[in-house]
This record gives structure tokens, sequence and C-alpha cells, in this order.
């Protein structure tokens, strides 16, 4: 696995949501779940983070097709 690490406020500026927006997405199942990193410390998956970003953009397209 070749993926970078990405802290909670690199998450927060990539998908424009606040902290309580995505553990809630979490929680839901809507969003992917941090890697425990150390005892205190998590990380996302900036794989992960992109492929999250990449179907919410796909849903648009889906959405703003299906209403022409």
């Amino acid at each position: 696995m070749n993926s970078k690490i990405l802290k909670l406020p690199d998450v927060m500026a990539a998908t424009a949501l606040s902290r309580s927006s995505i553990y809630d997405l979490i929680k839901h199942g809507k969003f992917p779940a941090p890697i425990k990193l150390s005892e205190r410390a998590v990380g996302w998956l900036a794989s992960e983070v992109d492929g999250w970003l990449t179907q919410r953009a796909e849903l648009r397209s889906v959405a703003g097709g299906a209403s022409k």
C-alpha cells in the first residue's frame, strides 16, 4: 500500500465538511473510517477520501442528468 495519510484538518479542507459532519457520516457508514495510527492519533487514507469525493461528484452527475 502506497497511500498518503491525511489528518483531520486535511480531510476537512479536502471535503469542506466540519469535524462533526465527518464523524456523523462515518457513524452512518457514508464516509471512510479513519485508521488508528497510535493510541491517540487517527488518519484517513488519501485514496479513500479521494474515492469518496469522486463518488459524490458522480452522484451529482447522475442527479443532474436525471432532472433533464
